[in-house]
């Protein structure tokens, strides 16, 4: 079992993977599953449709077939009892049959009697008139060429059931079968005569005034008359057909044996009396066998027999006076017959139209999948750096829209790769232009260099000491660093006041409040520089008295750090101050050319920092104050 298991788990993973390879497969295996779906489900529920209506036709022909044979059956039994009495003169024929052994012309009535019955119908193969005190009898039998009435005695016939139960009945008549399994035992008159015959009718003759019976008439049938009526029930090899009399004893049989189990297994007694057809439903095991009797109606009706591995549907109908019952047991495989016919074909016919369906779905799965792995490959060419795989492209579906798109983006793809390649090219040509340029910042601080000293050498120290603070101005705003110490910045701000100091002289006064505690911080090079451009060029230039800049730094509660630059000149209007603000918050391209120091260091703070930077602008008649909010980290650490 677990090598069994184990091939079945590697078959599932190769199939699992088989279709999960391919796109194909998965389409192919999805329709294919659907078609199978609707095709099983549709005979299955036409197979369904097709048994239940095969039950209910076999029902309701046999049905009728059989209430109209019945009451022919019927008609015939009231025929055979209207002839066995006599029509006139019953007292003649009592009396004849009293003195029958003592006066000739009794016995010759007798004979007579005996005669016109026989000869008024064609299926009687005898009759016996057996008189009861003197156990004699007069027969009359086709076997005779003649057809004489013959005489004897019998002592065993008063021995024989059916005498003992003709003489019980009230009706004073038994009817006996010749045809049955136990027929042989019920012999009492000719063992001929009964073997030629189907069935026997005896009616016991009363005295009207004693009611003592006088004698017992025996009339033996064939079965031509019954054969011709009950050739009007269609049957079919496998099917059973039984002619029961009101206690179950049967006068027509196919298969004796099949009685027999019938019998055995209670279904005979389930049969009741009614109207045309009658019945009821139950359950019932004996010896040992599966035996099943199921319900087809509420109160009457067909119902199922179940005998081993078969199955019948028991169709019957019950005279409703005499009580005599017409049974057709019909095995369900039969009435299925036409409705398995039916699935089968349909079965063929769903085979061949899954076949005609696989190879559809295949041509179609092949013809949508087919793109796609064009696709694919141009893909992989892509991938592997073949930079012009271009999908073919058709029609307008979602597959040629991926292809379009793909196209674009190959196309991009190669723009991009050129501009990044002219790109670099500049690259390279800036980089070698950059290093001619540094040339000519290096010739300029030696040559500022060389007239310091020629300053010197001629005592005018002022001048030297501006050209010196110019020098080093200029080489700090060339270093290479975007990031420096605040007290690199102060010391750089102190020579760039120097100069300026030199230019506005004692109208430009300067004051330093920068806490200790962050003289270490990092902050962008030449940020403090342009808050002060700012003070002396809308300050200090706008006005001819005094201006004080104040610079200062200190430590806020959030953790923060404040850096700003005061100066008490004539400020912003509110209109200024507005514009300025609001080219802050521009594009880059659509920023205005005079706030360019300014809108440099907010982006470049906003470039470093990100949200947690700020550049605050107050400003009113008292001056203008330019604050720079910074999260205490390093430059670098942005």
């Amino acid at each position: 079992m677990k090598a069994i298991a184990g091939k079945a788990r590697e078959l599932f993973s190769f199939w699992r993977e088989l279709v999960a390879r391919r796109l194909v497969n998965k389409l192919i295996l999805l329709f294919t599953g659907v078609i199978v779906l609707v095709v099983a489900s549709l005979n299955f529920i036409s197979y369904q449709m097709l048994e239940k209506e095969s039950v209910g036709n076999s029902i309701d022909s046999t049905t009728n077939n059989l209430l109209l044979v019945g009451r022919n059956l019927e008609d015939y039994l009231k025929g055979i009892e209207q002839m066995s009495l006599p029509q006139i003169g019953y007292d003649e024929i009592t009396y004849a049959i009293m003195h029958e052994s003592e006066d000739y012309s009794s016995k010759m009535y007798v004979e007579n009697y005996l005669r016109n019955m026989f000869y008024s119908r064609s299926d009687l193969e005898a009759i016996y008139l057996y008189v009861v005190e003197k156990q004699k009898y007069y027969a009359i039998t086709r076997e005779n060429y003649n057809i004489t009435v013959r005489t004897g005695t019998n002592t065993v016939i008063a021995e024989q059931p059916w005498y003992a139960k003709a003489m019980a009945d009230p009706s004073n008549q038994a009817y006996q079968s010749l045809s049955g399994p136990e027929a042989e035992a019920d012999s009492g008159y000719a063992a001929e005569i009964q073997r030629a015959s189907f069935m026997a009718y005896h009616r016991v003759l009363r005295s009207i005034k004693t009611r003592k019976p006088q004698a017992v008439l025996s009339f033996y049938y064939n079965a031509s008359v019954k054969d011709e009526i009950m050739k009007d029930i269609p049957f079919s090899e496998g099917q059973h057909l039984l002619y029961l009399s009101p206690d179950n004893e049967p006068f027509e049989l196919d298969d004796e044996a099949f009685y027999t189990e019938l019998r055995d297994a209670g279904v005979l007694q389930k049969l009741g009396g009614g109207e045309g057809m009658a019945g009821q439903a139950g359950q019932n095991k004996q010896n040992e066998q599966t035996e099943q009797i199921e319900q087809a109606g509420a109160s009457s009706g067909p119902f199922t027999w179940v005998q081993g591995e078969q199955k019948y549907l028991i169709i019957y109908n019950v005279a409703q006076k005499s009580g005599w019952k017409l049974i057709k047991p019909i095995p369900y495989s039969q009435i299925y017959e036409a409705a398995t016919k039916t699935r089968n074909l349909n079965y063929a016919i769903g085979v061949l139209f899954l076949l005609l369906a696989v190879i559809l779905v295949s041509l179609m799965s092949s013809a949508i999948t087919k793109p796609l792995k064009k696709l694919s490959r141009q893909m992989s060419r892509f991938s592997a750096g073949s930079f012009d795989a271009e999908a073919e492209v058709k029609g307008r579906d979602e597959i040629a829209y991926l292809s379009r798109h793909f196209n674009l983006m190959v196309r991009r793809t190669n723009e991009l790769i050129n501009e990044r390649y002219k790109m670099k090219l500049a690259e390279n040509h800036a980089i070698l232009k950059a290093l001619e340029a540094e040339i000519n910042p290096h010739f300029l601080y030696n040559a500022l260099q060389a007239i310091s000293t020629k300053a010197l050498k001629h005592q005018t120290y002022d001048v030297a000491d501006m050209i010196d603070a110019l020098a080093l101005t200029f080489r700090y705003c060339i270093s290479g660093k975007d990031i420096v110490f605040a007290r690199e910045e102060l010391k750089h701000i102190e020579r760039y006041m120097a100069l300026q100091t030199a230019r506005f002289g004692a109208r430009l006064q300067v004051v330093y409040e920068w806490e200790e505690a962050l003289m270490e911080l990092e902050i962008p090079k030449l940020s403090v520089q342009t808050l002060v451009e700012n003070a002396i060029k809308h300050g200090l230039e706008k006005v001819t008295s005094t201006v004080t800049i104040g610079i200062r730094a200190s430590l806020q509660e959030d953790g923060t750090a404040l850096i700003a630059v005061q100066d008490d000149g004539p400020g912003f209007t509110a209109d200024r101050l507005g514009q300025v603000e609001a080219s802050l918050r521009r594009e880059w391209g659509q920023r205005e050319s005079d706030n360019i120091g300014l809108v440099n260091l907010y982006t470049r703070l906003k470039l470093l920092y990100g949200e947690e930077a700020e550049l605050l602008i107050k400003s009113d008649q008292a001056g203008t104050e330019l604050a720079m909010r910074l999260p205490r980290r390093g430059g670098n650490g942005l």
